[in-house]
């Protein structure tokens, strides 16, 4: 028997999204855990990435911890896929790429409607905020790019069927197209 591919999925800063389109590949998940392995995953309880074939990243790096991941997984996963808009170009986070930081701070903890203790959180366990939000090839060398807000679960199995059978993978301008 060959050995199982072994996958590897993470969310940085996103909603979450293309983790839930993904789980929307429902029975079809049944029959990948036929030919794979996940490694860290929300399908399982293993907190760092091991040697991987493939990572699925979705999110934008908007802090140092997003950074450390996305290292690891570059550092142990042969093939890294940036999934979704965040992934690809920073989508919604991205939006206070326009506001200065401290400004957006300042806003957030402070000065905000409805702001009852007015201090910005500085908690060393806390992660250190970017300047912004970077997409992800931005920061690592990334194989393929899914785009989507989030994508399908159609194109998640196109993608990694067609990885999984040696082929390169192509999608449909009908799969990619969103009006």
């Amino acid at each position: 028997m060959a050995a199982k591919v072994r996958i590897a999925t993470t969310s940085l800063a996103g909603c979450f999204g293309c983790h839930m389109s993904f789980l929307d590949l429902d029975e079809r998940l049944l029959a990948l855990v036929n030919s794979v392995e996940f490694d860290r995953s929300p399908l399982t309880d293993i907190e760092h990435c091991g040697s991987c074939d493939i990572g699925l990243i979705e999110g934008g790096v908007c802090n140092s911890e997003n950074v450390h991941v996305l290292r690891e997984f570059r550092k142990n996963c042969k093939i890294l896929v940036a999934v979704g808009a965040c992934a690809i170009n920073g989508g919604l986070p991205a939006m206070r790429n326009h506001i200065n930081l401290e400004d957006c701070l300042l806003e957030a903890y402070q000065n905000g409607i409805g702001v009852e203790n007015p201090q910005i959180p500085s908690d060393p366990e806390l992660p250190l905020l970017l300047d912004k939000v970077y997409p992800l090839h931005e920061i690592v060398k990334i194989d393929y790019f899914l785009p989507g807000c989030p994508p399908s679960a159609d194109v998640f199995w196109e993608f990694l069927t067609a990885l999984l059978d040696g082929r390169q993978p192509s999608l449909t301008y009908q799969q990619l197209h969103y009006d």
